[in-house]
């Protein structure tokens, strides 16, 4: 104890940091995670979703697989899309068309790059200013972009339903047709969609951030990664170098190496005594074969396998002294053991009827 009492130390010091750290921003994320609006209604007054439809959403998307069908804020998905950037992509195409459509009168692709230009202003200004009020509870949303939160979450209604104009997508996505037949459980998982992609555009109060930090990577809505995801990126990539370094270094220079033990003199299993708990598990010991040999002219040839038998044969502890252990056995097992009729299975010398 008294040649690893540092370690111990430099071990609890490493403990006690890191749990207090992780608990600090356990409870940050907590405290700072996006609000669930009561209501979302649109600037004319009609009511979108609730929250209890966004929370059933969520309980539809769990019970459909939850994360191992796609994601929700890249937590790894090993099939499908993350939904929340998916959805956010679809909106944000969708809402620039509705702009095009009304102020130029052609699709947004067709513009020119100055018209381009303005509608993508519009369309960051839309998405990305908070209009949650937090007393009442109530986030508001612009009427044209109502319509492309209907026109996004019929995309995801189809794809989750029979609808066979998406059927090679739900193949691409390993998702069954018919996921959810009941309507009324995709359109509430459109809704939970919905609040996962608004919390990754919309900027917390008072800052020029997400809510999720500026993920996912969106150049249509300005989603970039910040100063302090670089700063901070680069400084965990320099510690962890850091820190193997220094192990290795620790390892090479500073640390005692041990003698190489000696080796004992003698099998210690020679002096292993049989134990009454041996002698009781003596029912359950099995032998295996060892690998056949070929029968030869000196050999007897196999006998076929309904005919092969192993049989146990209890030793007296007076002659065990007197045998000498078989080299395929443990020692306590070769004292105790005898095969007849396996081939390949050796006999214990003076066992009766035994084979060489």
């Amino acid at each position: 104890m008294h040649g690893t009492k540092k370690l111990w130390i430099a071990l609890g010091v490493v403990l006690v940091g890191t749990f207090t750290i992780l608990g600090l921003f356990g409870r940050e994320v907590y405290r700072q995670a996006p609000p669930i609006p009561e209501r979302v209604v649109t600037e004319s007054g009609v009511e979108l979703m609730s929250k209890d439809q966004i929370l059933r959403g969520q309980r539809v998307w769990q019970s459909m697989g939850g994360q191992q069908v796609g994601s929700i804020w890249g937590h790894g998905a090993y099939q499908a899309h993350d939904w929340s950037a998916d959805w956010l992509h679809r909106e944000a195409v969708t809402l620039l068309d509705l702009y095009a459509a009304a102020q130029f009168e052609a699709p947004f692709e067709s513009l020119d790059s100055e018209q381009k230009a303005a509608l993508l202003e519009r369309l960051r200004q839309e998405m990305r200013t908070n209009r949650y009020d937090a007393e009442s509870g109530t986030l508001t949303v612009s009427d044209t972009r109502a319509q492309a939160m209907a026109a996004t979450a019929a995309h995801y209604q189809a794809l989750f339903s029979d609808d066979p104009a998406l059927a090679s997508l739900r193949e691409s996505y390993a998702v069954q047709d018919d996921a959810l037949p009941k309507a009324d459980e995709r359109r509430d998982m459109t809704s939970f969609f919905f609040w996962t992609s608004w919390a990754c555009t919309t900027q917390r109060p008072g800052l020029a951030v997400t809510y999720t930090n500026n993920w996912p990577h969106e150049t249509l809505v300005d989603n970039h990664p910040t100063s302090a995801n670089l700063i901070w990126s680069f400084i965990s990539i320099v510690l962890l170098i850091a820190g193997i370094g220094a192990l290795v270094w620790y390892k090479s220079f500073r640390e005692k190496h041990e003698d190489p033990p000696e080796p004992a003199s003698e099998d210690p299993f020679t002096k292993l005594e049989l134990t009454p708990s041996m002698r009781a598990v003596l029912k359950y010991v099995a032998v295996g074969p060892r690998p056949l040999r070929p029968a030869g002219p000196h050999r007897r040839p196999d006998r076929p396998l309904h005919r092969r038998r192993q049989r146990l044969l209890w030793i007296p502890d007076s002659q065990v002294p007197s045998l000498r252990c078989h080299s395929d056995l443990a020692c306590p097992n070769r004292r105790l053991l005898d095969c007849h009729g396996v081939p390949g299975c050796g006999t214990l010398p003076g066992a009766s009827g035994g084979r060489p």
